[in-house]
């Protein structure tokens, strides 16, 4: 299937590893434009250097911390002069720190609002005007399956991922006159570092031991198993592409099966 985007720009946030990566390398192999994003300059610059030798894109790394405003916005204009243009973006970011509710303090909170939320508005903020006047774009917001069924442990998460939820459902209605279309990818339990470490953390284990607790957490995924990444960023590739042109304001939930609600 030609997803049609050789030749668009994507500009993917906290992509130096985990979801972030597999979709900047899912894009590369469709002949995209990439322009990739996190914190870390040095791990994003062997990606982008990684994107040109094996898949022949143009690719440039743009490093920046997503909770300033002042960086958003510089990383997003030097994205439009090297490239001209955004004609995708992928809004992902590293969740918050766990805890449940008396483990969280108005620092947490301030910080997961930042990191989880305002990452996405003021990215968002900045490529959109461009995109509604070319009348083409794609917006693909990296949350969790939380929005529809609540993490124990991760109440920061929960609670702010609701409210990218509710924005992209808004801004949807907003801009598909302009063919702008935006969703939101719900990924479940993924082979990531970070649930790695969620999981050691469970347990009590070194993070290299952490087999037991993946293992009672996989008993409740009627896949039996852990997503991989490359799996989660096919669908947000899905979702960037001419053939996604009639879908917008949507969650599509990629979890294995655990959340069993009808919606």
């Amino acid at each position: 299937m030609d997803l049609g985007l050789r030749g668009r720009v994507a500009l993917v946030t906290a992509a130096s590893q985990g979801i972030g990566r597999a979709t900047a390398l899912a894009f590369a192999r469709e002949g995209a434009k990439v322009a990739v994003n996190a914190r870390d300059a040095a791990v994003l610059d062997r990606l982008a250097t990684l994107l040109r030798t094996q898949h022949g894109v143009e690719a440039e790394a743009f490093p920046g911390d997503l909770t300033d405003p002042a960086q958003v916005e510089a990383m997003v204009a030097a994205v439009l002069a090297r490239f001209g243009a955004v004609d995708v973006l992928v809004n992902n970011a590293g969740g918050p720190r766990p805890g449940s509710f008396a483990e969280v303090d108005d620092a947490d909170w301030q910080r997961a609002f930042e990191l989880t939320l305002m990452s996405a508005v003021r990215t968002t903020r900045a490529v959109l005007p461009q995109m509604r006047r070319r009348r083409w774009g794609r917006i693909v917001n990296v949350s969790s399956y939380s929005v529809k069924q609540p993490i124990p442990d991760i109440l920061l998460s929960n609670s702010l991922r609701l409210g990218v939820a509710g924005w992209a459902k808004t801004l949807a209605a907003e801009v598909a006159a302009d063919n702008v279309l935006v969703n939101t990818v719900c990924p479940g339990w993924t082979r990531t570092d970070r649930v790695t470490r969620m999981l050691a953390a469970r347990a009590g284990e070194a993070p290299a031991g952490a087999g037991a607790a993946e293992a009672a957490l996989v008993r409740g995924i009627p896949l039996g198993r852990l997503a991989e990444p490359g799996e989660i960023a096919d669908v947000i590739l899905f979702l960037s592409s001419e053939r996604a042109s009639y879908v917008t304001g949507t969650l599509v939930t990629v979890d294995g099966g655990v959340v069993q609600s009808a919606t």
